[in-house]
């Protein structure tokens, strides 16, 4: 898939909330909560247009019966997609629109995300930072397998930036 990397745009949160309306709707009372996580979620970031979501359920088995459900909502059913516990559900194809990621309430993948968000959310000059890896790895990817690849040392260094920061003042 080509790299679409746009300014941040204020919609993006409009976006996640009609999201999270119609995701209620098919899931009910599975759904504990949502959260609005990667770069669309930090104002200013530059971002591929996607909006990553995080639905933590109770039990991620029975989200596996909902799979139907979803493909008529024109999603894409990527399973786990490398990270254990996880169900991942893609909307939009090429001009791709939502992730939507699934993890049981108690996976330990739901904090480093969180975290890097909160991270980023209060430090201007890392947002600054990525965005500037982000258009360089752009310019010299034309497609995401490339530069989702190229992009993940720095973001696992950032991630580790942030945990520490994390663990430094207990933020939640």
């Amino acid at each position: 898939m080509k790299i679409r990397l746009t300014e941040y745009d204020e919609n993006w949160i409009q976006m996640f909330e009609n999201e999270t309306r119609l995701l209620r709707q098919v899931f009910g009372d599975e759904i504990i909560t949502f959260e609005h996580f990667g770069s669309t979620s930090v104002p200013g970031m530059k971002a591929k247009p996607v909006i990553d979501m995080m639905c933590l359920v109770k039990d991620i088995e029975k989200i596996d019966e909902f799979d139907e459900q979803m493909q008529s909502l024109d999603y894409d059913i990527a399973g786990e997609w490398g990270i254990a516990g996880r169900r991942l559900f893609r909307r939009g194809g090429e001009e791709r629109t939502h992730h939507i990621h699934f993890y049981q309430f108690d996976n330990p993948e739901i904090k480093r995300h969180l975290i890097l968000r909160d991270y980023l959310r209060t430090h201007p000059q890392e947002v600054k930072r990525y965005t500037n890896i982000k258009e360089e790895l752009a310019q010299r990817y034309d497609n995401t397998k490339f530069y989702s690849k190229a992009k993940k040392p720095f973001v696992q260094e950032m991630e580790e930036r942030a945990l520490d920061w994390f663990e430094k003042y207990r933020m939640w």
